[in-house]
């Protein structure tokens, strides 16, 4: 589902209000991380996420207390891609899986996962919002294998794949480079132990994902 801005900003527009944020801040942001990327020597061309996922089965990881369970209920090499949410990162190193994507807006307890993995040649899709302006500006420069991305309007170096938090954009993006099979292992959205801040934009991410296959089996029909 290759949404262009046009189709997604509505959308987009949607979780801004619900969600309480800034569109500016958010475009501000996305300003602040193409800059940084212009500076930045080792960023990824947008054919290497194609040639990694077009066609394959991905698996993506989501952040969820059970995500090191659910691990071990799967063989990583059963899967062309891994793509690992955020914090996930962490969960798939200490089991001795490297992702080949990550993506995140990097608010993990532990970015240096995310910062060691690009220096293993994990590909990461670095997100720019109004909230995260400090520490993109700060991890940013530390990164290898790096793509931007945002929730707002695009840059010409900072690209918009559809969805909203670390998760549902880890689906949008398996579904924008035509994975053959894309599967979910880590995601709770009714996790009773979080924030209610963090219980809404779980609404806001199964919604996105159930978009996402839902559209992937219309079409399949």
């Amino acid at each position: 589902m290759k949404l262009s801005f046009e189709q997604w900003q509505p959308i987009y527009r949607e979780i801004v209000q619900d969600m309480g944020f800034d569109e500016r801040e958010d475009e501000r942001a996305a300003r602040l991380l193409s800059e940084l990327i212009l500076e930045h020597e080792n960023v990824v061309r947008l054919e290497v996420l194609r040639r990694l996922i077009e066609g394959g089965v991905v698996l993506v990881c989501g952040n969820a207390p059970t995500l090191a369970r659910d691990l071990g209920r799967v063989k990583s090499e059963d899967y062309d891609v891994l793509i690992a949410a955020d914090g996930a990162t962490e969960v798939l190193l200490k089991a001795d899986v490297l992702p080949s994507i990550i993506v995140t807006d990097l608010d993990a307890e532990n970015i240096e996962a995310e910062v060691d993995a690009s220096r293993e040649g994990a590909v990461v899709l670095v997100h720019a919002h109004g909230d995260n302006i400090p520490v993109v500006r700060g991890v940013v420069p530390r990164l290898d294998n790096l793509i931007g991305t945002t929730q707002a309007k695009p840059l010409p170096n900072v690209h918009n794949f559809g969805g909203f938090t670390d998760g549902d954009r880890a689906v949008f993006l398996a579904d924008y480079f035509d994975a053959k099979d894309i599967e979910l292992i880590g995601f709770d959205f009714k996790d009773p132990n979080v924030s209610d801040l963090k219980k809404k934009k779980l609404v806001w991410a199964e919604r996105l994902i159930e978009m996402v296959f839902n559209e992937r089996s219309r079409h399949k029909l």
